[in-house]
């Protein structure tokens, strides 16, 4: 038979046949009972930050791209798509047009110079937008600045031909 003591212990006491009885513990020994059927049993207890099971790869590992074929010889019908944007407003020959009619109003008649005023304003509009054709809008507002000149030598000279009111 093996000794288990550690070197240097003192041998266990055994009493001896006369010796009195040892006194009894303040405190109950404890004892352990089986859980009662209403707790739940745990499985095993978990470490923090013990792996789970739920990730099985590393966070910054790449991920395996698979190539897809796609066989359907009907093209997919696009319904989330956008419909086309409707096609942007362009002044610049509008406005080539109404300083010509401008231009001819204003050699016949003073009170053309509305039609060149028209002209002027699409002009500076086609002027702004950078899909308008730039050489046509410049033109559209160089007639259309004339046409005005013109209207305004004919009011000039109405105005003093005669008293205008009364």
């Amino acid at each position: 038979m093996t000794d288990d003591r550690m070197p240097g212990a003192e041998p266990p006491h055994t009493p001896a046949p006369g010796d009195p009885a040892p006194p009894a513990p303040l405190t109950p020994a404890a004892r352990v009972e089986p859980p009662s059927e209403d707790v739940a049993l745990a499985g095993t207890a978990t470490l923090p930050g013990e792996h789970r099971g739920g990730f099985q790869r590393q966070f910054t590992e790449p991920v395996p791209v698979t190539a897809s074929v796609h066989t359907d010889p009907e093209p997919a019908d696009v319904q989330w798509a956008p419909a086309p944007p409707a096609p942007l407003p362009h002044s610049a020959g509008w406005a080539l047009t109404f300083a010509v009619l401008g231009l001819i109003v204003s050699f016949l008649v003073g009170w053309g110079f509305l039609i060149g005023l028209v002209g002027v304003g699409l002009a500076i509009a086609a002027l702004r937008r950078p899909w308008e054709s730039r050489p046509i809008a410049a033109w559209a507002l160089c007639l259309s600045i004339l046409s005005l000149v013109y209207s305004g030598g004919w009011l000039w000279w109405a105005s003093t031909q005669g008293p205008l009111f009364g």
